[in-house]
């Protein structure tokens, strides 16, 4: 996504500064923290989200070093990859679903 497409728009970027967690992040800059990807729609790409995390010894994602979806600049591309988290998503019925362009 071009950042001239959203670059200061309005839908770019939410800060809930009234939230008792805000900003739940450690380290996070304030005035540059975005909730809108509160609950990031990268975490289900696992290893290949992009962003820095670890795996707990429990096999639990650990994001909270991770700013990159909350970050300003950072909204056109978490955007960008919604079709990789489409691909990502569970096919309805199964492997033998009907294609969504069938329907």
């Amino acid at each position: 996504m071009d950042s001239r497409d959203w670059h200061g728009k309005g839908y770019s970027f939410f800060a809930n500064t009234g939230c008792e967690h805000f900003p739940c992040h450690p380290g996070a800059d304030p005035a540059n923290f975005s909730c809108l990807f509160c609950y990031c729609p990268l975490y289900l790409l696992g290893e290949r989200c992009g962003g820095r995390f670890r795996y707990l010894p429990s096999g639990v994602k650990d994001c909270s070093a991770c700013l990159f979806p909350h970050l300003r600049e950072n909204y056109g591309a978490v955007v960008a990859r919604y079709g990789d988290i489409l691909a990502a998503l569970p096919k309805p019925g199964g492997a033998g679903g009907t294609p969504r362009s069938e329907r």
